[in-house]
């Protein structure tokens, strides 16, 4: 064809736009994609060269524009994926390493042995409020005691348990 011929083409895509692109976008199932598949096939058109003869110039522009789209759908579906992979391998894992097991097993050594040390009231105040999430004023029913006496109970069994963790730590 010559550069007359691929003008005329392009004109008739000027011409027809409003029908191409309904054609389309029921082929494609979207208008957006059909407008900009008909962009993409009219810089096609503007880049074309060769000798072929179009018996049909509005078959040939939907064919062309619809190889286009398919083109298209195909890379963003393996940007897609290839993003999906990357944000896959980028993501942290977030499982503690073996590092970090030993020393959350040595932490629960050290708390175990914290509070066999602590009096069997700090004991069953600090498992009775944090562990099991008892309030204050309950506890204290309990014991029988103030709840200024258990706060201030479960006070000193926190310090003596933070103290004797820390002292690990430090070695």
């Amino acid at each position: 064809m010559t550069e007359t011929a691929w003008a005329a083409l392009r004109q008739i895509l000027a011409d027809r736009y409003d029908d191409l692109c309904a054609q389309l976008a029921r082929r494609l199932n979207s208008e957006d994609l059909a407008r900009e598949t008909l962009h993409d096939t009219w810089l096609h058109l503007l880049h074309r060269q060769g000798s072929e003869t179009i018996h049909n110039p509005a078959g040939y522009l939907l064919r062309t524009a619809f190889n286009i789209a398919l083109d298209r759908r195909r890379r963003t579906s393996r940007l897609a994926r290839q993003v999906e992979v990357e944000a896959f391998l980028d993501a942290a894992d977030e499982a503690p390493g073996p590092a970090q097991i030993v020393e959350a097993q040595q932490d629960m050594e050290l708390l175990r042995q914290a509070l066999a040390e602590l009096t069997p009231r700090r004991r069953f105040i600090l498992l009775a409020s944090r562990v099991e999430g008892t309030p204050l004023r309950q506890i204290a029913e309990q014991l029988s005691l103030s709840q200024r006496m258990v706060d201030m109970e479960l006070r000193q069994a926190l310090r003596h348990c933070a103290l004797r963790l820390r002292k690990r730590r430090r070695k």
